[in-house]
């Protein structure tokens, strides 16, 4: 686990996860080299025993990250960057503690999206098509992910919102 007394360790959590946040709600885009220079920067804490990660730590929180975002960039719900950078991430948190980002990072996602669901006055619709989803096990995404839908929104500072709490052992 992360602790406070690791400055360096949570120090990289928050300065690679924030400037994708950043970034992305920016651009919308998470850059290949932020991502790769995330992923380097874990492996060389971990190798180095500056964080509480040991580098097979680091890259088995790589694989779990990597395979915990990758369903719902298939589904079309997140994209390719998203899934990058939880994969990064997880170098930084290893295995368990990308566990539990991956589930803060979802409930700051949820909350995030009814936030922009509201703001851009689609709340009702957003609702009733989140539960058709559950109901029909995802038959109506083509209807969801439609490019006029106007759903989609950056998801980097959701991700940044669980791996600082996951660090921080939230």
């Amino acid at each position: 686990m992360l602790r406070i007394s690791e400055p360096v360790a949570f120090a990289a959590v928050a300065l690679c996860a924030g400037a994708a946040a950043a970034i992305d709600v920016r651009t919308r885009r998470v850059p290949n080299q932020l991502t790769l220079a995330t992923a380097v920067l874990g492996v060389a804490l971990a190798a180095s025993h500056v964080s509480g990660v040991t580098v097979a730590g680091a890259l088995a929180g790589c694989a779990i990250g990597l395979l915990l975002m990758l369903p719902g960039h298939v589904i079309g719900a997140t994209g390719a960057g998203d899934v990058k950078l939880f994969a990064a991430i997880g170098t930084l948190l290893g295995p368990t503690h990308v566990v539990a980002a991956f589930i803060y990072t979802a409930i700051a996602g949820g909350l995030l999206a009814v936030v922009v669901a509201a703001r851009r006055r689609r709340l009702q619709q957003t609702m009733e098509r989140t539960a058709a989803f559950v109901r029909t096990g995802g038959s109506n995404v083509g209807e969801i992910e439609h490019r006029t839908a106007n759903n989609r929104f950056a998801y980097a500072p959701a991700i940044a919102i669980g791996a600082l709490a996951a660090a921080l052992g939230a």
